[in-house]
């Protein structure tokens, strides 16, 4: 079996290398780009089993490695601690059987099985809740349902607990003498945090752009705002930039009673869960708004016209009902540079509503105004849709 495989694999290779794109047809080249695709996951797959089962037994002694890790991380050019985690990840597929045949079958990679796994580890039956599901959506994808399984099944409490033992923060220069960083902050921090520099590159931007500038990447102003924020003594400008306000959502008898049953959600959108009794501490400050229902849909709020007031926009801005999750592309996830899309268009008479609204990001905003366009549901001068929300 083993001479087998790497006999098959250095076949492989002396074919890739002879492989010129130049010379075929985009229709063949999207096939080979999937089935190498398919190829390379259950590649990687193989490999890391194999090399935790070297690791095991310690075979990376004869490559002269005394850490199994260093010779992983040498071999698959990973650093040690990408290595670590492969290691780990090959461990917990023995608990699941079926994250590993898929991983090995090409239709899931090593980072989707790592998500996985780990929320399996974390709470068990999660690999037959994510599974299906992996198959047909992106990383970003799994990750948020992963996510949102653990966080809907952890008592509150602990997972506050959880966070606040995560937090942290390091920073480390880059080949181009960037300072880079990473870190992790509890949701009614962290979220502050992102909405207000969210708020002032958004700013930022408009006036770039008001005063002819160049168009640059949303990050780049991301970035400028950060600096500016830190550089400010942790302040912005809250009538230019508005107020970072975070948004509870509890259910109207878990806030009567002060603790959430089975099924009631308190949670901050876009920040996962919370105690109940947490949520009423924090909703005594001015930059927090708090939502309670009583689990009915929200559909009491229409208007005509395009102006989305205050209230409004906080209801939608919710997201999904009973879930409220917060808002998110309805076509690819995003939740970066959204805008509100009339599904029946303004110009064809769609109302302003609750229903007849959904979040896009610009460029499908920018897409779906042109099936709209080509429907001929705009009318002939009818406006694109603007640059920013």
């Amino acid at each position: 079996m083993a001479g087998s495989v790497v006999e098959v694999a250095g076949e492989l290779r002396a074919v890739l290398r002879g492989f010129d794109p130049g010379v075929v047809s985009g229709e063949d080249c999207a096939r080979v780009a999937e089935a190498l695709a398919a190829t390379e996951k259950a590649c990687a797959g193989v490999r890391v089993l194999a090399a935790a089962r070297a690791v095991e037994a310690g075979s990376h002694r004869l490559y002269g490695f005394n850490d199994g890790t260093r010779w992983l991380a040498r071999q698959s050019g990973s650093t040690a601690g990408q290595a670590r985690q492969a290691l780990q990840m090959a461990g917990r597929l023995g608990e699941c059987a079926d994250t590993k045949a898929a991983l090995l079958a090409g239709e899931l990679s090593m980072a989707e099985a790592a998500e996985i796994t780990q929320a399996e580890a974390e709470m068990p039956g999660a690999e037959s809740a994510l599974l299906p599901g992996a198959r047909q959506s992106d990383l970003s994808q799994l990750r948020d349902r992963a996510r949102e399984h653990v966080q809907a099944r952890v008592d509150p409490g602990e997972l506050r607990a959880r966070q606040f033992k995560a937090r942290g923060f390091r920073h480390w220069r880059d080949r181009a003498g960037m300072v880079r960083f990473a870190g992790a902050l509890p949701p009614e921090t962290g979220l502050a945090l992102v909405r207000r520099v969210e708020l002032a590159a958004v700013r930022a931007r408009r006036a770039a752009r008001a005063g002819g500038a160049g168009r640059e990447r949303f990050e780049v102003y991301a970035a400028d705002a950060l600096a500016g924020l830190v550089a400010g003594g942790g302040s912005v400008d809250s009538k230019r930039s508005g107020p970072a306000e975070l948004v509870i959502v509890c259910d109207l008898f878990a806030w009567r009673r002060g603790h959430a049953h089975v099924g009631e959600v308190c949670h901050i959108v876009g920040g996962g869960p919370i105690p109940v009794e947490v949520a009423k501490e924090w909703a005594r400050d001015a930059f927090v708004k708090a939502a309670l229902h009583d689990g009915t849909a929200i559909h009491t709020v229409r208007h005509f016209g395009r102006h989305l007031n205050a209230t409004f926009r906080t209801a939608l801005d919710l997201g999904p009902v009973p879930e409220f999750t917060g808002r998110a592309c309805v076509d690819c996830g995003s939740r970066w540079g959204l805008q509100y899309d009339h599904v029946d268009p303004v110009a064809h008479h769609g109302p302003t509503e609750y229903a007849n609204l959904k979040p896009r990001c610009w460029k499908d905003h920018q897409t779906k105004t042109e099936r709209d366009r080509q429907a001929g549901l705009l009318g002939p001068h009818a406006p694109r849709p603007p640059n920013s929300s």
